[in-house]
């Protein structure tokens, strides 16, 4: 007979799967990839502990990444620069 933790495990690896799936399907279909992804490895991480690690190096990555933008990311983007130039503010 097939233990209760053995079917919990099951359901965790299909629903996690499945949204982890769905979303590595919208990094190259329009949708919040970087949401369900995440989504899915937090399911899986629930029994898994490859899905706990890949989850913990995504955190990393991401304050990693957080970090290291310019302070003044504003005055550099298009929409800004050319906002402030039809005010006749320059560049």
């Amino acid at each position: 007979m097939i233990s209760l933790k053995t079917i919990k495990r099951a359901v965790i690896l299909v629903i996690g799967s499945t949204v982890l799936a769905i979303g590595v399907a919208l990094l190259v279909l329009p949708g919040p990839a970087f949401i369900v992804i995440p989504a899915g490895l937090a399911i899986l991480a629930v029994e898994f502990a490859w899905a706990r690690r890949w989850l913990r190096q995504m955190r990393e990555m991401l304050q990693r990444t957080g970090e290291s933008k310019p302070p003044n990311v504003q005055a550099t983007e298009p929409e800004h620069r050319r906002a402030r130039i039809l005010a006749g503010y320059g560049q």
